[in-house]
């Protein structure tokens, strides 16, 4: 009991001794590295921990410490949090949150258990899975996949407020984690294969109560833009930017859709995030860009109105969101000391940016068999500036309907899906993971019926060309948009990457390692294969003087859809269960955390 006294004082001192507004809270919080508040580890994006115990000279030594169960199957995406002596786990549905006891072996010191509707799962595209907890201001806030947004009492989960930010029965549900910015938490949405029209949503922390919300495609009213003041690449977007670019009401089921990562700017007062596909898959039904889905926005966090926004893939025929993380950092590019924000798409090119006014610098292949498109236009001159050179030969939309294109590279999941790339501010360098996998693609016509799939396309998986790997884990240098160096992975690389300040780079594989390789290199310095495959975010923290690094195995996800799911067509999943069908000989379903550290 005196144990468990002495850690919920902690909590509660950590909570009183944090100001008022929750972007403080997550500031001073998250520049501790013996903390982890929130799923990126801090408001850049960037995966990186100060902490040097573990380290490139002795990582080989590092041994499991401590295990717990979750208790729950299907894919565990994102990490635990650490915040004082108190761990906090989320599962995928039903979104369970345990409060572990850091002093007491891992006790558990309460559970929070939702009751949610399980028609839920079946809306639910690609998995039931969960990309974690954030904690700000003594609170830690869930987004369970029903979209009821929970803020819990850090000591007691006691359930302070909840609201419900969508519909199930329209298809709208949640798999991403939450982010808090001053006194508000950005929230996004799920449901682009059910033809939602999408949305970023800020909530008050103290009350729940809807601030704004901004919508991906629609009238200017509803994406919260200034025709004048909003740009892209530099020029204003002008009236009914997104309206002109759809067939009639088409923008009303129009996707678009918000469930990856969001980066801030405390100085520049921007929030950072992507949406997105379109609604259908079919692109000959949707005539036009469809913006702005597949895009970059940069906006307010107290108004939500669009400071500018960049469409990667316009009129997407291949299903490649631009959801995934916007990592934060400051470099020099071409000799200027630059702002800058990176986004390694789906579509395979890694993008850098100027985050303050939106200017593109850099835009290359990070997997080199990508084919879909020949290169990004980079000629600032040319009226096609900063659009893909589409290959006519893998337009899906040029083919027509109900013609298989094959040999598109990447696949539907991308070069890279959600899994987050991490940063060193000691090398330079950026670490991704990626898949590196191509698809046959098939689309034909379909309806629009609310709370139905609205996808209109049948997809095949295999490994991309020159090899039977499936996956790269890659070094890359951002202001040069060049690979430094490659490490084959069998399976798709699913797992969110740590870089530290021990020169080490940790991730996880399909098959259930955690392993760390050289920061400079690339080497392979440690492995060791937990219960389940990876799928979650690897993170650290330190206890007691010590250092930790933890993961969730747990194997799902879109490429582990065919085990978490159990199913066995080849063309289910949208593809990846054929894809990844060899995946069973090396895994089964778990629901673990591994928590490691070096032997005393």
């Amino acid at each position: 009991m005196n144990r468990l006294v002495t850690t919920v004082l902690s909590v509660s001192a950590l909570a009183l001794n944090t100001a008022a507004f929750a972007n403080e809270s997550v500031l001073k919080n998250s520049a501790d590295p013996k903390q982890w508040v929130i799923q990126a580890g801090n408001y850049d994006n960037n995966r990186y921990s100060k902490l040097d115990q573990i380290n490139s000279g002795n990582v080989a030594k590092m041994v499991p410490s401590w295990s717990f169960s979750t208790g729950v199957l299907r894919g565990h995406e994102g990490s635990p949090l650490v915040v004082g002596d108190v761990m906090y786990v989320h599962t995928p549905f039903p979104n369970i949150v345990y409060a572990l006891d850091l002093n007491n072996d891992g006790k558990i010191l309460w559970k929070y258990e939702p009751k949610q509707d399980p028609n839920v799962v079946p809306v639910m595209c690609c998995d039931t899975v969960n990309r974690g907890l954030a904690y700000a201001d003594g609170k830690i806030f869930l987004h369970q996949a029903d979209t009821t947004v929970v803020a819990l009492n850090a000591q007691t989960g006691k359930v302070e407020w909840s609201v419900a930010n969508g519909d199930p029965k329209k298809g709208e549900t949640n798999t991403a984690t939450v982010l808090p910015v001053k006194d508000k938490l950005i929230v996004g949405i799920s449901g682009g294969e059910f033809g939602v029209q999408c949305h970023v949503t800020a909530y008050d922390i103290k009350s729940g109560k809807k601030i704004w919300r901004a919508y991906s495609v629609g009238p200017d009213d509803q994406i919260l833009f200034d025709p004048e003041k909003t740009t892209a690449l530099g020029k204003p977007v002008g009236a009914d930017s997104s309206l002109k670019t759809w067939q009639g009401d088409q923008w009303k089921t129009g996707g678009g859709c918000t469930w990856g990562w969001y980066s801030y700017d405390p100085d520049l007062n921007l929030v950072y995030y992507g949406s997105g596909n379109p609604s259908t898959w079919n692109p000959k039904q949707r005539p036009g860009d469809n913006k702005w889905s597949m895009t970059l926005f940069a906006r307010d966090p107290d108004t939500g109105m669009a400071k500018w926004a960049y469409q990667m893939t316009p009129h997407d025929e291949w299903d490649y969101d631009g959801v995934n993380e916007v990592p934060l950092v400051n470099q020099k590019i071409d000799g200027k000391d630059r702002k800058l924000l990176v986004h390694f798409d789906r579509n395979g090119f890694g993008y850098t940016l100027d985050r303050v006014s939106g200017e593109l610098l850099v835009a290359e292949k990070y997997d080199p068999t990508v084919n879909w498109a020949t290169k990004v236009d980079m000629d600032r001159n040319s009226p096609t500036f900063g659009r893909p050179m589409v290959n006519a030969k893998f337009s899906t939309e040029q083919n027509g309907e109900d013609v298989n294109s094959k040999g598109i590279c990447p696949a539907a999941l991308g070069s890279k899906d959600q899994q987050p790339a991490a940063f060193s501010p000691k090398t330079g360098l950026f670490y991704v993971p990626t898949n590196h996998v191509c698809m046959d693609y098939e689309p034909f016509r379909v309806s629009y019926t609310p709370g139905q799939p609205y996808v209109g396309a049948t997809l095949a998986m295999y490994p991309a060309p020159g090899g039977t790997h499936m996956g790269n884990f890659i070094a890359w240098d951002a202001t040069k948009g060049k690979i430094v160096w490659t490490d084959q992975e069998q399976f798709s690389v699913w797992s969110g990457a740590l870089a530290t300040a021990g020169d080490i780079v940790f991730y996880g594989t399909l098959e259930g390692y955690l392993k760390a390789v050289d920061a400079k290199t690339g080497k392979l310095l440690y492995k060791y294969k937990t219960p389940s495959g990876i799928i979650g975010n690897v993170m650290t923290y330190q206890h007691k003087g010590k250092q930790y690094v933890a993961v969730l195995s747990g194997v799902g996800g879109w490429a582990g859809i065919g085990l978490a799911a159990g199913l066995t067509d080849p063309n289910a999943g949208l593809g990846a269960v054929g894809g990844y069908a060899a995946l069973s000989n090396y895994t089964s379903l778990g629901g673990v955390l591994t928590v490691f550290a070096l032997p005393d």
